[in-house]
C-alpha cells in the first residue's frame, strides 16, 4: 500500500504561564492510501492536536510528518497553505462557513482560491452541484448558511472539503453536533468517499462513528497507546454491531 502521511518522533508543546505542557510525545505514525484511520481517547489526551499537526494546521515542536512526499516541517508558511489547500479537505465539528455566501459558493470557495483549479466557474460550478446531488443537498445550494439544518450543513462542508479532490480528508468530531440520524448520514457520506478512494482520518469519542473506520488508534496523555485493525465496513446492521461490540470491548482493555 502507497504511504500517504507519515509522522516520525512528533512532539508538541505548548508553554503556558511559563510552564511547559507536552501535548505530544514522540508519536510514529503511518497512514495508508485509501484508510478510515480513527483516533479516540480520553478528553484533553490529544487526539485534536494531532489531527492539527500531522495536518500542518498546526506546527510540531519536534520530529517530522511526511504529506504526499513533502515534509510539512519544512515547508513556509505559503506553501503550506498551498498543501492544505489544494491536497487536504477539512470537516470540523462547528461547521465554520462565510455567512454573507450562500451553501453553494461556500461549497466553491476552496477551488476558486485554488492555482490548481485551472477551470472555468460555470465547471467548478457544475462539480459542486454533483457533490451536492450525491449528498443529498442538491436543493439548498442557493440558500443561506442559517437557512438549512445541521446535518445539511454538515454535508455542505464535506463537499466542500471534496471541491479540489483532495489526497486525504481530516475529520475533528465531525459529528459531535449533530443528533444521531444526521450523524449516521454524515458518516455514511464520509463512508462512500473512503470506498471510492479518499483516505480519510478522523477524530471522534463515539465508538458507533469509530467502528466504522479501518483503524483505530487510542491515545493517552499524547501518546498511542495501542490501534485496532477493523478492517474496511462493508455495511449492514449486524457487522456493525458486531464490530462495535469488538471495539468497545478493546476499548475497555485499554482503559476507556
Amino acid at each position: 500500500m502507497n504511504t500517504v502521511l507519515q509522522a516520525k518522533g512528533l512532539c508538541k508543546t505548548y508553554i503556558v504561564n511559563k510552564r511547559q505542557n507536552n501535548v505530544l510525545k514522540n508519536i510514529d505514525l503511518t497512514v495508508y492510501e485509501g484508510e478510515m484511520v480513527g483516533i479516540m481517547g480520553p478528553s484533553g489526551s490529544g487526539k485534536s492536536t494531532l489531527l492539527y499537526c500531522v495536518s500542518g494546521m498546526d506546527r510540531v515542536t519536534a520530529g517530522e510528518v511526511v504529506f504526499d512526499g513533502k515534509n510539512t516541517a519544512s515547508l513556509g508558511e505559503k506553501e503550506l497553505a498551498r498543501l492544505r489547500l489544494d491536497e487536504m479537505g477539512f470537516i470540523f465539528q462547528q461547521m465554520y462557513m462565510m455567512k454573507n455566501l450562500s451553501v453553494l459558493d461556500n461549497i466553491i470557495f476552496p477551488a476558486v482560491k485554488s492555482k490548481k483549479n485551472r477551470e472555468s466557474r460555470s465547471k467548478t460550478e457544475e462539480r459542486a452541484r454533483s457533490l451536492m446531488k450525491k449528498l443529498g443537498i442538491e436543493d439548498v445550494g442557493g440558500n443561506d448558511i442559517n437557512e438549512v439544518s445541521g446535518g445539511q450543513l454538515q454535508r455542505a462542508c464535506i463537499a466542500r472539503s471534496m471541491i479540489n479532490s483532495p489526497r486525504m480528508i481530516f475529520a475533528d468530531e465531525p459529528t459531535g453536533a449533530l443528533n444521531r440520524a444526521s450523524s449516521d448520514e454524515v458518516m455514511n457520506e464520509l463512508l462512500e468517499l473512503n470506498r471510492e478512494g479518499t483516505t480519510v482520518m478522523c477524530v471522534t469519542h463515539d465508538t458507533k462513528v469509530a467502528a466504522k473506520c479501518s483503524r483505530v488508534l487510542y491515545i493517552v496523555d499524547g501518546g498511542i497507546m495501542g490501534e485496532k485493525e477493523l478492517g474496511h465496513f462493508k455495511g449492514g446492521e449486524k457487522e456493525l454491531r458486531d464490530r462495535e461490540r469488538d471495539l468497545s470491548n478493546w476499548l475497555m482493555e485499554q482503559g476507556w
